[in-house]
């Protein structure tokens, strides 16, 4: 196995955090508090590498739970801490364990659940990275519009908290997934939400994205590039190792992108340097939404070009998956530090479940843990089942399961919580100069009422 170790600390004398570059080792200063920040995602003339963080703090303290997500602020790239947030909340599990004949079994949940102390309105585990890269931006970005591309989670999360604060906000998502999602309360003015239309799918939703973003006045989010992102998604594994007391051996999320396993890899490589959380190297089990499969397909040949099948076939496969928040095929697998990687240094494992076992995990989630599941975590359930039976993990192993998403029920029986609906409907026109300008133009305009 390989491996990508954590870089000595390179700290400005007042941040609590650096930036190198896993290729060159060059380190980076994060830029804020200019009239036009310019965050950075890649160090310069190095093609492809990943920058990942370092902390002046190489032990990790975490703070009382009312902090949310800011008690691993520690470990957090961020220089504001925004209100309202929640965070991951891990447990041993006692019904699904037992089922599965499992000794520690810890589930992290993140989603609305308040019996077990969740408090994530959106129900998804995207929340962590929305504060998280808001916080990382200060105050000077947010004269800036963000844009962000989602599949669907991550639309839901930005929207809450760009609404709960009033921050400017695009976000773009195929038409498709539109009716799938909602919101809490009313969004703020400061939201636009524009939908890829025509058969577009999240990849098409990412290049409409990069093509508002090249015009003045709007900040690309970054997507998995962004640090701020990534250590944001790693809470849900700190969560998990404090509480359990140590690094757990076997790591299970879904995927589409794979930015929330790239975390928990770099959380697991944090703990280990930090020394006080034992000496397991978390194993990554990762699934995906069969028939669309292009991460497992890429695992299984150990390619690290990732293998795609045509664009008709690709978007034909997601049409037919239940967890559209798993259809990426712009995943970050190749560049060092990405997804390979991880799994690489990790040895780790990837499953194909398919619609009909990630349906059946979720409801026996359901009725032995008390809560239902997003798409995604059905998906991950359903994987974690796959590997007892097939022996993949030990009976006696300590394992983490990521619930990425959940309690959208109960969500609706609590909060306020609203249908999407898109204030801009790309057409393929809207890919065009001419078109990509007027939609800039609404989109100014509804700052001006903010």
């Amino acid at each position: 196995m390989s491996e990508i170790a954590i870089q000595p600390d390179v700290h400005d004398i007042m941040d609590h955090y650096g930036l190198r570059c896993l290729k060159s080792g060059a380190a980076l200063r994060d830029l804020r508090d200019v009239p036009r920040p310019e965050f950075p995602m890649a160090a310069p003339d190095v093609d492809g590498a990943f920058l990942r963080t370092t902390y002046r703090a190489r032990s990790l303290r975490v703070g009382p739970a009312d902090e949310g997500l800011f008690r691993f602020s520690d470990w957090l790239p961020v220089n504001l801490r925004l209100p309202g947030s929640g965070a991951p909340v891990t447990y041993r599990s006692t019904g699904l364990a037992s089922h599965l004949g499992l000794q520690d079994l810890f589930i992290t949940f993140s989603g609305w659940w308040p019996e077990r102390g969740a408090h994530i309105p959106s129900g998804t585990f995207k929340e962590n990275e929305a504060y998280a890269v808001y916080g990382r931006m200060g105050a000077a970005a947010y004269q800036e519009t963000l844009v962000v591309a989602s599949a669907g989670n991550t639309a839901r999360a930005f929207l809450r908290v760009a609404s709960e604060n009033n921050l400017p906000l695009v976000v773009v998502v195929p038409e498709a997934n539109i009716p799938e999602l909602w919101t809490v309360g009313p969004r703020s003015p400061s939201t636009v939400v524009v939908a890829a239309g025509d058969g577009s799918d999240y990849s098409d939703a990412i290049r409409l994205a990069g093509m508002l973003c090249s015009q003045p006045g709007f900040l690309a989010e970054g997507g998995a590039r962004n640090v701020a992102r990534r250590d944001g998604m790693g809470t849900t594994y700190l969560s998990a190792a404090t509480t359990i007391g140590r690094t757990p051996d076997h790591y299970f999320q879904a995927v589409g992108s794979g930015t929330g396993a790239i975390a928990a890899w770099e959380a697991n490589l944090r703990m280990l340097e930090d020394g006080a959380w034992g000496t397991a190297r978390t194993r990554l089990h990762l699934a995906q939404n069969a028939p669309f499969q292009i991460l497992v397909d890429s695992w299984t040949a150990r390619s690290r070009t990732l293998l795609l099948p045509d664009a008709d076939t690709a978007r034909r496969q997601i049409e037919e998956i239940s967890a559209k928040v798993l259809a990426n095929r712009q995943p970050p697998w190749s560049p060092v530090g990405g997804l390979y990687d991880a799994l690489e240094d990790t040895d780790g494992e990837m499953y194909a479940v398919g619609n009909d076992a990630a349906a059946a995990a979720g409801d026996l989630f359901q009725r032995l843990e008390g809560v239902d599941l997003s798409p995604a975590a059905r998906v991950a359930a359903a994987a974690l089942i796959e590997s007892v039976e097939t022996q993949r993990v030990g009976r006696n192993d300590v394992i983490n399961l990521n619930i990425t998403g959940g309690g959208y029920a109960r969500a609706r029986a609590d909060l306020d919580t609203r249908p999407l609906t898109a204030d801009i409907i790309a057409g393929a026109d809207l890919f065009g100069p001419e078109a990509i300008a007027e939609a800039v133009g609404t989109i100014r305009e509804s700052r001006t009422h903010t």
